[in-house]
């Protein structure tokens, strides 16, 4: 241990987590170290398996919740950064480091004038946690530009690459998340993007949206105008800071972890239930659409349809006043923000037959 901890200089003791993460809850670490390198990430994975130690592993902190309690292991902070960028003509590969904040990579894309991240502005966060959480919004996910991830397997400690095929992405989704959660570290990730290519804008609000702002303007030119990547980030950017889905200190409606619940996936018989619970209730029709793994039904929907609105308050948590799957921490508790989850949950369950899924990661 104390050759470990000679190689760990930055490790500390009693670490309030709170300020680590954008929903502001959780008590103190036992241990917490910062690891800038791949190398001091696997001495903190030894230090931490040496002394027995439930290991967290900890990015930009937009989507976990830590106990009041605190969390009598070791967490540890990736903050290995760095991007290299790899030109082949038509497409640039980017090589980033797991500790980069993502939306600084997707702002760095639309600069460089790289097309295939720029609906996933304004999504905090670090790079590393997209492979994980397949993360997507606006039409775009993560799976459709990653080529590669490079691991720390946490057994071997060694570094693994896996292609995008092998990562197993499914919605919001990803072999890191279900069969192989808690047995790598990621440390990297490939992203392959258009050289001056175009945005991506097959997001019906996101269309609308546009299309109203050019209107708006008045400029009859710009109605015909191809779009640019940076009129689609901006976009982006301001919808979801309608939806206090920005981080922003003056808004209090953003202490959360973003969307608690994922779109729920039914299958055929599951759907047919849930169109029967509909007519009971006296429900002509919830928004729904098929893909490849079933019917997609909104959270959102079925959240506020189930008793619990936009601006909902109990104690000192509640339900963003812009986004009802945001759930808020005002002055609460990490038990007052999972009861209030509960209830909807059970809510939810009790009157549709579905079950949400946590979206958040619960320590």
């Amino acid at each position: 241990m104390a050759v470990l901890q000679d190689r760990l200089t930055g490790i500390r003791s009693n670490v309030s987590l709170a300020p680590y993460t954008t929903i502001g809850l959780g008590g103190s670490a036992k241990y917490f170290i910062s690891c800038p390198t791949v190398d001091e990430i696997c001495s903190a994975i030894e230090f931490g398996r040496s002394e027995n130690l439930p290991i967290v592993v900890l990015g930009g902190g937009s989507n976990i919740i830590f106990p009041d309690e605190g969390f009598e292991g070791l967490v540890i902070k990736i903050d290995y950064k760095g991007i290299h960028f790899e030109d082949d003509g038509s497409r640039t590969v980017a090589r980033v480091n797991a500790g980069e904040g993502w939306d600084d990579f997707v702002k760095l894309c639309v600069e460089k004038d790289l097309a295939g991240v720029e609906c996933l502005s304004g999504i905090p966060g670090s790079v590393g946690a997209t492979p994980i959480q397949n993360v997507g919004a606006y039409g775009q996910e993560v799976r459709d530009t990653i080529v590669s991830v490079k691991a720390i397997n946490i057994e071997s400690l060694k570094v693994v690459e896996l292609n995008s095929g092998r990562c197993e992405f499914g919605y919001r989704n990803s072999r890191f998340k279900t069969r192989d959660k808690n047995k790598f570290v990621i440390v990297e990730a490939g992203y392959k993007l258009m050289n001056a290519g175009g945005p991506t804008v097959k997001y019906d609000e996101l269309r609308e949206y546009i299309e109203l702002r050019r209107k708006r303007t008045g400029n009859g030119k710009q109605e015909t105008e191809e779009l640019s990547l940076n009129t689609v980030r901006e976009a982006v950017l301001a919808l979801r800071k309608k939806k206090s889905m920005i981080i922003d200190r003056d808004d209090p409606n953003s202490k959360s972890v973003g969307s608690f619940f994922v779109n729920p996936i039914l299958s055929e018989v599951e759907y047919k239930n849930f169109k029967e619970r509909l007519v009971s209730a006296g429900i002509k029709r919830a928004p729904s659409y098929r893909d490849t793994n079933g019917i997609k039904i909104s959270a959102a929907w079925l959240v506020e349809n189930s008793g619990f609105q936009k601006g909902y308050k109990r104690n000192g948590v509640g339900i963003s006043s812009n986004h009802s799957l945001a759930l808020v921490n005002y002055s609460g508790t990490a038990r007052e923000i999972l009861s209030l989850a509960s209830d909807i949950e059970n809510a939810v369950f009790e009157k549709f037959g579905v079950k949400l899924q946590k979206e958040a990661v619960i320590v």
